[in-house]
């Protein structure tokens, strides 16, 4: 379905001539008008026959909050053949037609244009930002490509073990979960494949209270707006991705985000990756908007020249964004997206037997990564391969639990119905009891082949290579989740709520007493120049600018009064310990640094005056 919508002075409309498709209408509907109106011209297309009913329920929701937006009471319907050259069928068109004017009529006032017909009309639009705004609805095959892997992927039987340090593989019935009981969470989530989310996670409440992230009503479900704050914690976690790899022998590329649905291997690989696409079309050509970097970068292998000398061959692209058509009741908060930033890394390997060693050496890197953003030991292991896979390599994934020193989950195939063999996910589980998977990698034994990416050998001869995908932080939309889950969980059980130092928008907080202190914070801020330090100026008492403090999760807090002046000494409030210390500023500055140590560090994104700032959420 195509919309044009207006938001209108008035709209007013004549029946002039019927057409051989014309439904029949009594006097009523002959003419008509609307003022202060939300008209929506509409083109009913073959893409809604397929599913009308959710077509309906999709429109009537777009026309929801674009009245909400423009705040309109009125909406007229318009039948206007003009927006699409896929008409629907007549008798389909009229029934979806008068299906939504049901749909919108229980909450507003509505009047519906005749289909079929010849009108002369009249419109004034407003002429405001928001005035005129085009919108595309698609359901069913063509607007949700599901790919054969997802199909094949809700068809096969896994069978469910736990791999326990000692290298035992026992049926998830038989393992003893009575110290494990994260893990325990971790199997019922995984073994009952129920994905949805019935309630609000906690973390929903923290992003927005902490002026993080919230939903945007103006995009797709999904798609997320972040304040500053947001901004800058994503391009930390960012940062410290792409500097990690780079040391590992990385380079960094980028990549379209659009690709053509009917370019031949692309088109073989989309059937083999278990996820939903977006799909749009263009100059009369369909495309989908990625799901991951894997495109580009192969496309780009495909036309390099690679000696054995180059390998192992690591490419990576921080990917913003990455697109999945995630279905509507997994969609919450940060935790799952439909548009998620994700770090994408290829390998090229010469063999097998390289890529199991590069596979390890990954699989290390992903600990390290996850340790770095404060999700030590905060995670389920997820190994997931085919029997032959482990028939072949079972030294290799015991070694594998030994890294992580703990019993995994382990979910063993029958068949190989992915591209790829063995792959590995750390999750976390959260107070739901949902698991979202964090880093991953993958040994990929198709694609190569699939996009002729060659090497040349020792012999000179030409070879497809091993190829490894890793994601070493996993998306980072769901790393902030992570943090804000383990918060609340931290809170409930007694502790101190907080992000790790180097994260935080703001690392050390000044509070001056009186307008009189402001001076001093100011210079106390300039000698910490290479921290991030604000000043709460704001009009309100040092009591309720401390507690503000505190619900900021700030790691240090500093109250300046005339004893600070006087001494040049702070009284430094450390949030991980809960207690003052009377510290320098010289002081204050290495005990901060020494806590950051060498992770990535940004500016303020924000004015350093506290009463210079918006507010974003409230």
């Amino acid at each position: 379905m195509q919309l044009l919508l207006i938001h209108s002075d008035y709209i007013e409309y004549e029946t002039k001539k019927s057409t051989p498709v014309a439904e029949e209408i009594d006097s009523t509907l002959k003419s008509g008008s609307m003022e202060e109106a939300l008209t929506a011209f509409i083109a009913v297309e073959t893409y809604d026959e397929e599913d009308p009913l959710t077509t309906v329920e999709n429109a009537a929701d777009e026309i929801r909050r674009m009245v909400e937006n423009v705040k309109a009471e009125r909406i007229m319907l318009y039948p206007y053949a003009h927006l699409s050259s896929e008409l629907a069928k007549p008798g389909v068109a009229v029934d979806l037609l008068k299906k939504l004017e049901g749909t919108l009529s229980h909450d507003y006032e509505v009047k519906r244009a005749p289909f079929g017909w010849y009108k002369a009309f009249r419109i004034s639009c407003k002429g405001h930002p928001l005035s005129e705004l085009s919108r595309t609805i698609r359901i069913g095959k063509k607007s949700e490509i599901v790919s054969e892997a997802l199909k094949s992927e809700e068809k096969a039987v896994s069978h469910w073990h736990i791999l326990t340090e000692d290298g035992e593989l026992l049926p998830t019935s038989e393992f003893d979960f009575s110290e494990h009981q994260n893990l325990r969470r971790f199997v019922e989530y995984e073994t009952a494949k129920s994905r949805a989310v019935d309630k609000i996670p906690p973390h929903v409440e923290l992003m927005r209270r902490l002026e993080i992230a919230d939903y945007e009503p103006g995009s797709d479900s999904g798609n997320m707006r972040f304040y500053p704050k947001g901004t800058l914690i994503k391009r930390l976690l960012e940062d410290h991705v792409m500097n990690t790899v780079a040391k590992s022998g990385a380079v960094e590329v980028e990549t379209p985000v659009m690709y053509d649905m009917n370019h031949p291997t692309l088109k073989k690989y989309l059937n083999r990756f278990p996820a939903r696409q977006y799909s749009i079309e263009s100059d009369k050509r369909s495309f989908f908007l990625r799901f991951a970097a894997c495109f580009g970068q192969f496309l780009m292998n495909h036309d390099m020249t690679i000696s054995h000398r180059n390998l192992p061959l690591k490419m990576i692209e921080m990917t913003r964004y990455s697109f999945r058509r995630e279905q509507h009741g997994e969609l919450v908060g940060l935790r799952r997206l439909r548009a998620f930033t994700m770090p994408d890394m290829h390998t090229l390997c010469e063999d097998m037997d390289r890529a199991i060693e590069e596979y390890r050496d990954q699989y290390a890197l992903c600990m390290d990564m996850l340790s770095d953003i404060g999700l030590d030991d905060d995670y389920e292991v997820a190994i997931r391969f085919t029997r032959d896979f482990y028939r072949e390599h079972q030294d290799f994934i015991k070694e594998l639990v030994t890294m992580v020193n703990k019993p995994v989950l382990i979910e063993l195939w029958d068949s190989r119905f992915f591209y790829f063999v063995i792959k590995f996910e750390f999750n976390y589980i959260d107070a739901m009891n949902k698991a979202s998977a964090l880093s991953t990698v993958q040994i990929d034994v198709e694609n190569a082949e699939r996009y002729d990416i060659k090497y040349i050998d020792k012999n000179g001869n030409e070879k497809y290579p091993t190829i490894l995908h890793c994601s070493p932080s996993g998306a980072i939309e769901r790393c902030i989740y992570a943090l804000l889950e383990k918060a609340y969980l931290t809170s409930k059980e007694g502790g101190i709520p907080a992000l790790p130092t180097w994260l935080s928008p703001t690392q050390v907080r000044l509070i001056p007493v009186a307008d009189r202190h402001l001076e001093y914070a100011k210079g106390v801020a300039h000698a910490l120049h290479d921290l991030r330090v604000d000043i709460d100026d704001r009009e309100e008492t040092v009591g309720k600018r401390v507690r503000a403090a505190g619900r900021e999760w700030i790691p240090y807090v500093v109250v300046i009064g005339d004893k600070e002046l006087e001494s040049g000494i702070l009284s430094v409030t450390i949030r991980s310990e809960s207690r003052k210390m009377k510290e320098t500023i010289q002081e204050l500055h290495d005990r901060v640094m020494a806590e950051i140590m060498e992770m990535p560090y940004r500016g303020l994104n924000l004015p350093v005056l506290m009463s210079e700032r918006p507010v974003f959420f409230g």
